[in-house]
């Protein structure tokens, strides 16, 4: 059929991922595991910094890759998706399969939980099926033993016929070993033992009697067409499973059209017929290779794991009973939600006052310097008052609370609380026709709605997927907490003083937080009867057990990873803009400049949706970066050639007050700050993970059209009934 290295296997998947080995006797290792294994940990400790992520051929899922030195060796590390199995039922199973099976990595890696070793056995017997050149790493010994979860590893061992290695990866320990173990594994024909004694074969599951007679009748035939490219007996099952995406995949990376081939075919039919008169039907059929697995996974355990207490267990359970039953769970949630905006506004306070005055004193530096050269004033205008100005703002806005709210998000993943969120709001997600994941993408839009649009990629089934995109504007972002926080704090909290005003604050963003959530679902469910129309997916949901995070490494993760990512594309968005605002208000035709002509312009449609048009064309402006709208309304408001700052929220209230703001001014520009188009980051990124304009533009219009009608209906039935 024409094989060679460079056009299938791994010379397809090389090219694809661009693996670069330093040399041919580089050895590829595939890292695998299910979720909440502590896989990242083991990756990040193996490769350090010398890493990078990309994604995965024509799939929006991200890869990882490292490379790490060992024994005067290079190894190059493919982290794989997190996945309960290789059934491929989801884009992450169907991926890890594939590297595995045409990858030809030189060994696989499992990562395992020690807590809960019996349930990731199911994807180590999977694996098994396809290769023997596996090493097992059970991970997190340290929290087995304090839950007093005793692995007894050689026994594990001899049960598998592989290499097992026991780590705490957090702390570091048995990495060392782990590695020994992967070299002679990459190194051997077939893989040693820890303790240099050859091992018994690695375990393979039999099947029932009629399921083996099935496997029989196809295999022979099976094994003569793939030789060694693949083990026949685990191909024979996936055929007679009717794994499709399996076939594609062998077409794809080994140019293999079973398929076509007459006698194949014939010998899948009575492969097929035996079952038949056996009476299992194919949903049958996989029941009992599911159970045969799981039993395997049972008798493996019951001889390698004791569990001398189950203190802890019922410990999480206690706690499980509490934060995710009908009655508390919810507000729970909302209260823990409320905590983490009171400390994040009461923390962000000071840092930004400060790292503001530290910024606008280099401006003044700025501007010394630029008289100092006679540059002309529009050159000064430009640089200084417009794009430095601008970031100054972006970045004393933003960054204390995200350097806040970013570690406490964090610290809430690492405990393993927010699974239960998911949990608690699945139900609701589930009558709106949409997918219980969402509720997670839904949190990561808090920090930023990009980066709730990348985490969309859990969601296996593109319908759901979409709808999680299109209504993830629907909770406010870092960006928009600073416009939210001082309207609140002005025309709400104000008349408060002291720790109620922090307090006050806190409570009146949370409520604005929860209609966010109730516009989510209500959205979703109108997506899912029009455009999107279908029934919601099951899934799995793993409640992990909960975990002391290691709060140095989660400060510096959330702070390198998240805070300054977001920050650095929020600058490089915002910088052009700052050009903009400067240009349209320096620009005059007449007596008027072109931002209070566009204002004016704008203004009869902006009343009667409770805001101005000097407002409207901040939001419009702020469409790079939301940070810098009500920058855009002082400088408005103040008839400035540049944005500017005011020195305290006092000062900003009469500002705004003079300009006939009233309560209703404010309840409207809330709404419209919380339903209004994403930002040109969040677009862009909509677009690159939908593959679509159609889609992106329909994420822009969805919020936009639902922040118009809901100020309508608000500011037009408080003038009916009288209200201002």
């Amino acid at each position: 059929m024409g094989l060679t290295s460079q056009s299938t296997g791994a010379g397809v998947l090389e090219s694809e991922l661009k693996i670069n080995r330093l040399n041919q006797s580089d050895k590829l290792i595939a890292l695998a595991g299910n979720p909440n294994v502590g896989k990242s940990t083991v990756f990040n400790s193996l490769t350090g910094m010398n890493q990078h992520t990309g994604n995965w051929p024509g799939k929006t899922v991200t890869n990882a890759q490292g490379r790490y030195r060992h024994k005067d060796k290079d190894f190059s590390l493919m982290d794989l998706p997190g996945t309960y199995s290789l059934s491929a039922n989801s884009v992450e199973e169907e991926i890890a399969r594939d590297f595995i099976c045409f990858g030809n990595p030189d060994a696989t890696v499992i990562v395992t939980d020690a807590t809960c070793l019996e349930r990731n056995l199911f994807l180590v017997l999977h694996t098994l099926e396809i290769t023997d050149r596996i090493v097992l790493c059970v991970n997190l010994l340290d929290e087995a033993k304090r839950k007093k979860i005793h692995i007894d590893l050689e026994e594990l061992s001899r049960q598998l016929g592989i290499p097992v290695i026991g780590t705490s990866a957090r702390s570091g320990k048995g990495l060392d070993e782990l590695m020994d173990a992967v070299y002679k594994a990459a190194e051997a024909a077939k893989v040693p033992s820890t303790d240099e004694k050859k091992l018994q074969e690695p375990l393979k599951v039999r099947y029932d009697d009629e399921i083996e007679q099935a496997i029989a009748v196809l295999e022979p035939y099976v094994s003569g067409i793939l030789k060694d490219h693949l083990d026949s007996r685990w191909v024979s099952l996936k055929l007679i499973d009717g794994d499709d995406s399996l076939l594609n995949s062998l077409q794809k990376y080994l140019d293999f059209d079973l398929l076509s081939d007459p006698v194949l075919t014939q010998k899948l039919e009575e492969s097929k017929s035996l079952l038949n008169d056996a009476g299992l039907d194919p949903e049958q059929f996989r029941d009992k290779v599911a159970a045969k697995i799981v039993s395997y996974a049972e008798k493996i355990c019951s001889k390698a794991v004791t569990i001398e207490s189950n203190s802890y267990h019922d410990m999480d359970r206690k706690i499980d009973r509490i934060l995710t039953s009908k009655t508390f769970g919810i507000p729970i949630m909302i209260g823990l939600l409320g905590l983490v905006f009171w400390i994040t506004i009461t923390g962000a306070n000071y840092p930004s006052q400060m790292l503001a005055s530290f910024l606008f004193d280099i401006q003044d530096h700025l501007t010394a310097f630029f008289t100092q050269l006679g540059t002309p004033p529009w050159v000064h205008g430009i640089l200084v008052l417009g794009v430095y100005r601008t970031l100054a703002w972006v970045i004393s806005v933003m960054l204390p609370p995200m350097a806040i709210f970013f570690p406490l998000f964090t610290l809430l993943e690492d405990l393993g609380y927010l699974p239960r969120v998911a949990f608690n709001l699945d139900n609701f997600f589930k009558k709106s026709c949409a997918h219980g994941k969402q509720a997670l993408t839904m949190c990561m839009g808090f920090g930023c709605n990009a980066a709730g649009i990348i985490g969309c990629r859990i969601i296996n089934s593109p319908r759901e997927r979409l709808i999680a995109m299109i209504t993830n504007n629907f909770v406010p972002c870092n960006g928009r907490f600073p416009t939210l926080i001082a309207i609140i704090t002005m025309f709400f909290a104000g008349v408060f003083t002291g720790p109620a005003k922090s307090v006050v604050s806190a409570a009146l963003l949370t409520a604005v937080i929860v209609l966010g959530v109730i516009m989510t679902l209500i959205i979703s469910k109108i997506l899912s009867k029009t455009i999107l129309k279908g029934l919601p997916s099951s899934f799995a949901l793993e409640l992990p057990p909960y975990r002391m995070p290691q709060i140095g490494k989660v400060i510096v993760r959330s702070v390198f990873d998240r805070t300054l990512f977001v920050l650095g594309r929020a600058v490089v968005v915002a910088a052009p803009v700052g050009l903009v605002i400067w240009l349209l208000a320096n620009i005059y035709v007449g007596d008027v400049s072109l931002l209070t002509q566009c204002a004016m312009f704008l203004d009869p449609f902006a009343r009667l949706i409770g805001l101005d048009g000097y407002i409207l064309m901040a939001f419009i402006l702020g469409f790079p970066a939301n940070e810098i709208v009500v920058p855009i309304i002082i400088m408005s408001y103040m008839a400035a050639g540049s944005m500017l700052e005011m020195d305290s929220l006092s000062q900003l209230r009469e500002l705004l007050l003079s300009h006939d703001w009233t309560w209703l001014t404010a309840v409207c520009v809330m709404l419209f700050s919380l339903m209004h188009w994403p930002c040109g980051t969040t677009c862009l990124t909509i677009r690159k993970e939908s593959q679509s304009w159609k889609w992106t533009l329909a994420a822009f219009l969805i919020p936009t059209v639902t922040g118009i009608t809901v100020c309508f209906i608000v500011a037009n039935t408080a003038r009916l009934l009288g209200l201002v």
